[in-house]
């Protein structure tokens, strides 16, 4: 007992050096610490004296080295960009995709997708590839859109001259074996599945909007395989179609983090003079189509209110995407609707003002923060070589549909009139800051570099992107927004569209100067 009250004598008397610190009042004493007692009267603000003068790294925006592009005599383009590291990402693109399938049955573009990297004439199996990639520590992929195949690696930068061969195999010596097509079928079959089941509807709902506003043309065909399709499609399907779109002219080798010289000694070798797999016929059959802006609506009623069951499962919601034609990639007005893009922004109501989601951005201002029982407005900028399509999408309770339907048509009107200076300025700061740091990634240079060169045979570098987006004006947006309310929409609605307003309802209130439904009358609710 003694030995508990003379601890806590000390600690409140203060017992030696410690407790007189302790309570001490008035103003600190100086210390002296081992790193600073040389200047202890130097603010943090100041320079040291006796210290050189610090270098500090300088961001100019411009990459320090060029794309570099070299077309081989059959007419495949080689392009490339240096960057340090041990690692590159190499991959052949192609002007191939779903809006090419007018002729054939659709959903090929699909079937390629899944048979990439399977056995060759080289190799016997897609495990040898995945373990020929191993020994340089490489991954693969492909992905398909409605305008471009994509065959990529990422290995070490020594492993270039076998990454090249294995590509070129890939893509020009496919064996498709009855046993690999049967087993594209079943992924395919399951990828469907999995595609009406998943709770979010963003995929079929861009389907869909794409089905509605280029009705049966281009990029308005399906990008998934119909159902009715799978078992259609087999070897000599395909290659009939390999045959027209997979000619070196329709290619592109990129490749990031590699020597350019290299790269253009290994297309020689591995893709120059090959005769593919489907034969050295010349293509006869090229669908030059440009796409059709059509308008109209896809609607596909179902029930909603058990897609995610659970502990905390997912309210009925009733989704609608209601988009207007933009413009193409090439023409001068597709930065300002990137910027417009930008500047409706938008996300899901939980998170609507989390880490990039657009907590100042017009949807989340206007939409998400005034209605409660909105849980998604967001908007999306699809643009392709010779169209564009702008649309917003939106979810809410089935018996608000109406309501919702008409705060969007809403916020396209508002897109035609005034652009307040601040959101411009915020808008253009987004659109730089997201491009910059995506183009860190060296698969995402490979992406830019690789889709530029196929669609316009050079490369706009970052620095004048930028310049680009710093010189939009609020009249470029209004513009813009302007043109693009003179066109007919385009409607996707999923779930239950018992209270959705009729097409024609929609399209005079975006014809209106307010966005309103016009007013319908029940004799009997």
């Amino acid at each position: 007992m003694a030995a508990v009250v003379l601890a806590a004598t000390r600690l409140l008397r203060g017992s030696g050096s410690w407790g007189c610190s302790r309570l001490r009042f008035g103003p600190p004493a100086y210390r002296r610490f081992s790193s600073g007692g040389a200047y202890p009267n130097i603010p943090l603000s100041s320079p040291l004296p006796g210290v050189p003068k610090p270098v500090f790294a300088t961001v100019d925006g411009q990459e320090k080295f060029e794309t570099k592009v070299t077309t081989l005599d059959n007419g495949l383009r080689v392009a490339s960009q240096n960057k340090f590291g041990q690692f590159c990402t190499v991959g052949i693109l192609i002007n191939s995709g779903s809006r090419y399938e007018a002729k054939y049955l659709s959903g090929i573009a699909h079937f390629l997708e899944k048979l990439a990297f399977s056995s060759t004439a080289r190799f016997d199996s897609k495990d040898e590839i995945l373990l020929t990639l191993e020994k340089h520590g490489g991954i693969c992929d492909c992905q398909t859109s409605r305008d471009t195949t994509m065959y990529a690696v990422s290995a070490d930068s020594k492993g270039l001259d076998t990454v090249v061969g294995l590509l070129a195999d890939v893509v020009l010596q496919p064996r498709l074996t009855d046993e690999e097509v049967e087993m594209t079928r079943m992924a395919v079959q399951f990828e469907l599945e999995d595609l009406s089941l998943r709770p979010d509807p963003e995929p079929l709902l861009t389907e869909m909007i794409h089905e509605a506003a280029y009705r049966e043309n281009t990029v308005g065909l399906h990008r998934f395989c119909p159902t009715e399709n799978i078992a259609k499609i087999n070897r000599e399907v395909l290659h009939s179609y390999l045959r027209n779109y997979y000619t070196p002219d329709r290619m592109v080798l990129a490749g990031v983090g590699v020597e350019h010289e290299h790269l253009v000694d290994c297309a020689r070798k591995y893709l120059l003079g090959v005769q593919p797999a489907w034969g050295s016929a010349e293509a006869v059959d090229i669908d030059r189509s440009v796409a059709q802006y059509t308008g109209g609506i896809a609607k596909l009623e179902r029930d909603m209110s058990n897609v995610s069951l659970g502990p905390t499962p997912i309210p009925e919601l009733t989704h609608i995407m209601v988009g207007l034609e933009s413009c193409s990639f090439l023409e001068e007005d597709f930065i300002p609707f990137a910027v417009l893009n930008m500047m409706m922004g938008g996300g899901g109501s939980f998170s609507a003002g989390g880490p990039g989601k657009g907590m100042f951005s017009r949807l989340y201002l206007n939409v998400l923060n005034r209605h409660h029982w909105m849980y998604n407005a967001t908007s999306y900028h699809h643009s392709y070589e010779d169209t564009g399509l702008l649309c917003i999408h939106a979810s809410a309770d089935p018996r608000q549909v109406r309501e919702m339907v008409e705060i969007i048509t809403k916020e396209f009107i508002l897109m035609g009139g005034t652009v307040d200076a601040v959101e411009l300025e915020r808008a253009k700061t987004q659109l730089t800051s997201m491009l910059m740091m995506n183009l860190e990634s060296r698969p995402v240079i490979f992406e830019d570099v690789g889709r530029q060169v196929l669609a316009t045979r050079s490369r706009k570098l970052p620095h004048e992107l930028c310049t680009l987006i710093r010189n939009v004006k609020p009249e470029d947006v209004k513009r813009v927004a302007s043109k693009m309310l003179r066109g007919k929409p385009a409607v996707a609605a999923l779930g239950d569209l018992t209270d959705l307003p009729t097409y024609e309802h929609i399209q005079t209130a975006l014809s209106s100067k307010d966005g309103r439904l016009p007013r319908t009358y029940r004799l009997f609710r």
